[in-house]
């Protein structure tokens, strides 16, 4: 089921800015007994997006609304919204356009993420890597071009996530989750000042972690870094939390952290 702007349809105008340009950002939330979960850091990170995007005028309370409603028809299930600069000016100008586009979807929860919780999963170094652009990092843009190819090369090695660097070879995230690895009690987590997105969860870990007496810190790290981990796990909005038992070749049993914090994300 896809809305449009509050209504139930699945066509959108050709000049929209977001089919023109990529113009708009999105977040995907779980929905949980027939809620949006997290649903106030995912209208936060909308925000966020539009205020870096001068992206003006949004119906903010129109589009909650519209955000539980659309939850309410499910029990389980993933919610995806997409906010574009709508239609209107010319070539790359924004000149006109005065009515962003709300559009908002529905799809099945991956049952997958239920197993992978237990058995854990197998990362693959990406040869994509992401380009470094600060203006955009850490917002959850529409252009995910970068993703959809980190994607195609991850979907022939038989891993379940690719391990993502920047055009520097310093540890970023995966194609479509946050990044953390421990040793002893100190947690780490890449800086995404220059590429990546600054996830949900990945905020609430930060938050939570000095709450078990774990040290937290952002990083500039080579891949190196993960071979002195103890554990490591990835985590966004829907998984939430998952342990990694593999990178490439080398493999990881402990889930300390992980089995602290799974029940808490």
């Amino acid at each position: 089921m896809v809305w449009i702007n509050g209504e139930a349809r699945d066509s959108l105008a050709a000049n929209d800015r977001g089919v023109q340009f990529g113009d708009g950002c999105f977040t995907t939330a779980r929905i949980r007994d027939g809620g949006v979960a997290w649903l106030a850091a995912h209208l936060a990170r909308l925000q966020e997006g539009c205020r870096r995007l001068a992206i003006a005028n949004v119906a903010w309370q129109k589009l909650e609304q519209e955000m539980q409603m659309a939850a309410s028809t499910r029990q389980e299930g993933v919610l995806k919204v997409i906010l574009t600069r709508g239609s209107g000016g010319r070539g790359y100008s924004s000149a006109g356009c005065q009515q962003p586009t709300r559009i908002i979807s529905l799809a099945d929860y991956p049952a997958h993420y239920h197993q992978w919780r237990e058995t854990g999963i197998r990362l693959a170094t990406s040869p994509v890597r992401l380009a470094i652009n600060p203006l955009l990092a850490g917002i959850k843009h529409l252009n995910r071009l970068e993703q959809v190819l980190i994607r195609t090369q991850l979907e022939q090695t038989g891993a379940q996530e690719a391990l993502v660097l920047d055009t520097n070879g310093k540890l970023v995230e995966c194609c479509a989750a946050n990044l953390f690895w421990r040793k002893e009690k100190s947690l780490f987590t890449p800086r995404i000042d220059g590429a990546g997105v600054n996830g949900i969860m990945r905020q609430h870990i930060l938050r939570l972690a000095p709450q078990y007496g774990f040290r937290c810190e952002e990083v500039s790290a080579d891949p190196t870094a993960l071979a002195e981990a103890e554990e490591v796990l990835v985590c966004n909005a829907l998984m939430p939390v998952l342990p990694v038992c593999q990178i490439d070749e080398q493999r990881f049993t402990d889930r300390q952290f992980f089995h602290l914090i799974s029940s808490h994300c």
